[in-house]
């Protein structure tokens, strides 16, 4: 985070050779032949073209090496979901918990520098004259903050745009800010779409959603609902309380596939599907054959292709592991269909649901039981995905993760570790386990989600690395729990850096574990 004063001496540092920096420098800087503010203004175009960027860099899906630096070499991996098949030097150290200052400081500068400043600029031309686009950018500015907090820990939120060095918010503080602008958004906007207010989003809304204010309530509610789900071992009152407050809303959470959260890349490709094709440098994890291949799930023929090194089969890579050459891998499976198309999935349903069976299961109402909610979940991602069977596949109780068989080393084989069946169940903590195992296969593939709920409760059970070369900052069996701050950040805000640090609870590794993050016990 940049403060005001670092930001402008970086644009005169910038026009030097041009002209020195004057009192007058907005003036230099308008063009008299551009539009004036008040045309600006005219159908609020000073407000909506800032809203833009906000689809576009919320998970990078226009540029593919900079998706990649913002969470393929994070949560992506890290979840179980997707690896690289070669031993790239500047990929691996990731992979093997010598995490990089370089490579996880791309998430924290493109949410601040075109996510955060241009909602910054929303409030500031909306808060109190145009609340209906305030309160959408506060949805928005959720979405990029949880993502933010659950990457780095603490980060900058209260004191952003102020004078004086940015300093950072705890994570229990930011939660807490999140849930009370989520409260001004989902009233703001209930009582617009009560009152029949027809939308002013339709246009510059880059999302499914097409700008319908009840649309982006029930995203709201479903955003309070995964919040309220994250602090529920450290903030259970508080966590309860907020999830009731979702579900039992008037115009409620997702409900359907038609209510799918999704946005449309601006460019004509998918970028997890560009490295994993164009690059050949992103390929089926080992966790995903283990366990898409042991329930014989029909969702696998989705996510991925068959393998060339054994027709037919479906064959990952084990996150971590020495590589015997560079050319080991790239035979087993790369991405299927659900990674060809330009839509970037923001929150499913099947997750909604998934969310709700969770929160019935520690006896929140969630309007329905625990049971009902869990099937209604494999159902909305089995629709969402195109695949039929849901019924027998729901009651299946045999088929359990499979053990990992490297065809090319076999040193990399080992049992499979997740092994519960899908069918419902009376023993409290497996029938969580089943819940985030199935969420976990729904939430392909937004690694970042994943990764958060596999370190907040532990599932589903994912195969350890061989190759940890932290040098004891990063356990073996915990795995990595965070990014350190973002370099940026420490050169351009130490104090800011200091700030979060005092408010971490640990050193600036990948080893701390964050606010939510506890060693307790699930309930």
């Amino acid at each position: 985070m940049i403060s005001n004063k670092i930001k402008r001496t970086a644009i005169c540092l910038s026009l030097l050779t041009a002209f020195s920096c004057t009192d007058n420098f907005e003036e230099i800087n308008t063009n008299p032949v551009g539009a004036s503010t008040p045309e600006l203004e005219q159908n609020f175009n000073n407000i909506k073209s800032l809203f833009k960027p906000t689809f576009n860099r919320m998970y990078i899906c226009d540029v593919t090496w900079q998706y990649q630096e913002q969470q393929s070499l994070q949560g992506d991996a890290w979840s179980g979901y997707m690896i690289t098949p070669n031993p790239f030097s500047y990929i691996e150290i990731n992979n093997n918990y010598v995490l990089s200052d370089y490579f996880n400081t791309r998430a924290w500068d493109d949410a601040y520098l075109n996510i955060i400043s241009n909602l910054y600029k929303v409030e500031q031309r909306a808060k109190g004259k145009y609340d209906n686009f305030y309160s959408w950018s506060l949805i928005i500015k959720t979405v990029v903050m949880a993502r933010m907090t659950d990457m780095y820990g603490p980060a900058v939120m209260s004191s952003y745009g102020s004078e004086g060095d940015a300093l950072y918010d705890s994570q229990e503080e930011i939660y807490m800010h999140m849930f009370k602008d989520l409260d001004f958004a989902v009233n703001d906007l209930t009582a617009r779409e009560k009152a029949g207010e027809k939308s002013v989003f339709a246009g510059t809304d880059l999302s499914s959603y097409e700008g319908k204010y009840i649309q982006w309530i029930k995203y709201a509610n479903s955003l309070r609902l995964r919040l309220a789900m994250r602090i529920s071992k450290i903030k259970p009152e508080i966590a309860k309380a907020e999830a009731e407050k979702a579900v039992s809303h008037p115009f409620g959470v997702l409900e359907t596939n038609g209510d799918v959260m999704k946005v449309k890349s601006p460019v004509d490709l998918n970028v997890i599907d560009q490295m994993s094709h164009a690059w050949g440098g992103l390929f089926m994890g080992a966790d995903m054959e283990s366990i898409l291949g042991g329930y014989d799930d029909p969702r696998i023929s989705k996510y991925w292709e068959t393998s060339a090194i054994s027709p037919g089969e479906y064959k990952g890579v084990r996150t971590g592991i020495l590589y015997p050459n560079a050319s080991t891998y790239n035979k087993f499976s790369q991405t299927g269909p659900r990674t060809r198309t330009g839509e970037i999935t923001w929150m499913s349903t099947a997750e909604v649901y998934f969310l709700r069976a969770e929160g019935a299961l520690r006896g929140w109402n969630m309007g329905g039981d625990a049971k009902s909610l869990y099937e209604r979940g494999i159902k909305a991602s089995f629709e969402q995905n195109g695949v039929a069977g849901a019924d027998a596949y729901i009651a299946d109780n045999t088929k359990t993760a499979k053990d990992y068989v490297d065809l090319v080393e076999p040193k990399n084989n080992t049992p499979a570790l997740n092994k519960v069946t899908v069918a419902w169940g009376a023993d409290k903590e497996i029938n969580l386990q089943k819940i985030i195992t199935q969420k976990w296969i729904a939430t392909y593939p937004d690694g970042q989600e994943a990764w958060s709920e596999y370190r907040r409760t532990g599932y589903p059970k994912l195969f350890r690395i061989n190759n940890n070369q932290s040098a004891g900052v990063i356990t073996t069996e915990f795995g990595v729990r965070r990014m350190q701050f973002a370099q940026s950040e420490k050169t351009n805000n130490p104090k800011g850096v200091a700030s979060g640090l005092a408010k971490l609870g640990g050193a600036d590794n990948g080893g701390t574990r964050l606010w939510w993050d506890t060693t307790g016990p699930n309930f």
